[in-house]
């Protein structure tokens, strides 16, 4: 599947400079990585490219630095969290570009690590400036692209430095595009998607293009009660746009024309007040009270989603049904979420999902590991379920 691609599979290694752009953009603590997965995800890659005799010299970006070097965006701290993870030593260079990196590297032997600092401190970064492009392949032979992350940005080192260098797909960045395609390009039907999520005015694109490519389309959280209201029913003081009613009947027609069912809920579980273990009630969307407001969606809404997700082949699934942080918002979120796990563990069912509040759903209903595959990118897969061509990922294609 991913023979559109270049992947380390044809990629010769041993004895060269291999530039390895991750994504090493982690959560830190009093100067601590809280959250190590991000790391984890690249280490196959590292792991591979080392072993097999490279010069692995990783890339990455780190926070959002004013124009310039600063401590609190360095990435001196990150290399002993991966050196940490990986089991081997990670040197680190100051700089990303000139002398600095380019004595560090000369001294490397075969299957050394090392870190270069922040690409960011550059202002060349962000605008791929073809000269701090040029100083970056000067480090290398061959370029490798695992941060799927940050592939929807034409940056330097996301995208400038693949059309100097040999390109290729790390391990992470193979399985993301595979997934991708399993989801999306060439899919087992029938599909359906699960878009959730507080706003419409966030997914427009997403929607629009999802009628295109699937049979079913479930809409959930926040956004769901802009299409009721659009369909003209009282929404009471639950979150809507109301000036994206047009939006919304929009998609509706576009989905109709297309083929594409739509799922709306016909039951919520309203509330008038939005705080932890309020007083709420299950109402039919017909019956919502001027005073309340609907946070997640109700026992026959949830039912109807699992008897889709029964004849469905391939899922996709971006956004939560409801407020799941705050109990008892969380029920059907959690529920949908056990019977995809339960349906992609008896193979019955190929479940890809992403995006930042649905890994945490995920993760908080105790699943995320049972779906095939989980994207931890949140606006490069966003795009990508869009329609969107990434430039990260254009860059490494098989020509």
């Amino acid at each position: 599947m991913t023979q559109a691609f270049r992947t380390l599979d044809s990629a010769e290694v041993k004895g060269k400079r291999v530039l390895t752009r991750v994504d090493l953009n982690v959560p830190m603590e009093n100067g601590r990585v809280s959250d190590a997965t991000r790391i984890e995800r690249v280490l196959p890659t590292i792991r591979e490219l080392s072993t097999k005799g490279a010069k692995v010299i990783l890339l990455a970006h780190f926070g959002r630095p004013k124009g310039g070097p600063d401590e609190a965006n360095s990435l001196r701290p990150v290399a002993a969290a991966v050196a940490a993870l990986l089991g081997r030593p990670v040197g680190f260079a100051a700089d990303c570009i000139g002398d600095v990196p380019a004595k560090a590297i000369a001294a490397m032997k075969d299957g050394d690590v090392i870190l270069l600092e922040n690409t960011r401190f550059h202002e060349g970064e962000e605008k791929n400036d073809p000269a701090f492009v040029a100083a970056l392949a000067d480090l290398g032979d061959v370029y490798v692209n695992d941060a799927f992350s940050a592939a929807h940005r034409a940056h330097a080192s996301t995208e400038g430095v693949a059309h100097k260098l040999p390109a290729y797909a790390g391990r992470a960045m193979q399985q993301e595009l595979d997934a991708l395609t399993l989801a999306l390009g060439s899919p087992a039907r029938p599909v359906a998607a699960i878009v959730g999520g507080a706003k419409v005015s966030t997914k427009l694109d997403l929607l629009g293009n999802l009628v295109k490519k699937v049979d079913t389309l479930v809409i959930g959280g926040g956004m769901a009660n802009t299409f009721l209201f659009a369909q003209g029913k009282a929404v009471g003081k639950s979150l809507c746009e109301k000036d994206l009613a047009g939006a919304a009947l929009k998609v509706l027609e576009a989905a109709k024309a297309a083929n594409c069912r739509i799922l709306l809920p016909v039951d919520a579980v309203a509330a008038t007040e939005f705080k932890a273990h309020a007083h709420a009630r299950i109402v039919d969307v017909d019956h919502v009270g001027a005073d309340e407001m609907m946070l997640d969606i109700g026992p026959k809404s949830v039912v109807a989603v699992e008897e889709t997700l029964a004849s469905t082949k391939t899922l996709v699934w971006n956004g939560p049904f409801g407020a799941f942080e705050t109990p008892p918002f969380e029920a059907a979120t959690f529920a949908v979420a056990k019977t995809a796990a339960l349906l992609t563990k008896d193979g019955k069912l190929k479940t890809v999902a992403g995006g930042g509040d649905t890994v945490s759903a995920l993760n908080a209903a105790g699943v995320a590991e049972d779906m095939t595959y989980v994207s931890t990118a949140g606006g490069a897969f966003l795009e990508w379920m869009e329609g969107k061509a990434l430039p990260g990922v254009e860059a490494l294609r098989a020509k």
